[in-house]
């Protein structure tokens, strides 16, 4: 998780992290749970996730748009499923997400893991930008909340 770029923020039942593109969650699902049992319902500007049968599992609006079309999710070994999101904002300056769904303290990261967050996707932004360079090892100090600086073309 250190060199990728990926802060995980626990909640009840499972994790999300993000990078620039993607934000990621793994939800524990029982055991024994088949694909033909889970309703996942990607929308625009909210995510519903289920099993048949009413159980809900994450349900709520999400802080920032997705492209449904482009996200997907997956069941692993019966019991962990699997979602991926793909950001509809190409803007690395705005890609970092303050929460996973809007209103749910539960699924926000506390201050460090934000900041951390903050820093993660700046140097993933910086690699982006300048794909001939390395910044694996790279620190990151100063402002870089927001995306980190902006440079301007003038």
């Amino acid at each position: 998780d250190e060199r990728s770029g990926e802060v995980c923020v626990n909640f009840p039942g499972g994790r999300w992290w993000q990078t620039l593109d993607e934000v990621y969650i793994e939800l524990q699902v029982p055991e024994g749970t088949r694909g033909t049992q889970v309703v996942c319902k990607i929308g625009v500007n909210n995510l519903r996730v289920s099993l048949t049968g009413g159980q809900s599992l994450l349900s709520g609006d999400l802080p920032k748009s997705v492209r449904p079309d482009e996200s997907s999710w997956t069941l692993a070994d019966r019991r962990l499923l699997q979602i991926v999101l793909a950001k509809a904002s190409p803007d690395p300056v705005q890609s970092c997400w303050p929460c996973l769904l809007v209103g749910q303290p539960e699924f926000e990261p506390d201050p460090l893991q934000r900041d951390q967050m903050e820093k993660k996707l700046t140097l993933q932004r910086f690699q982006y930008e300048n794909p001939g360079m390395d910044f694996s090892g790279a620190e990151i100090t100063g402002n870089y909340a927001g995306g980190g600086p902006q440079w301007s073309s003038s």
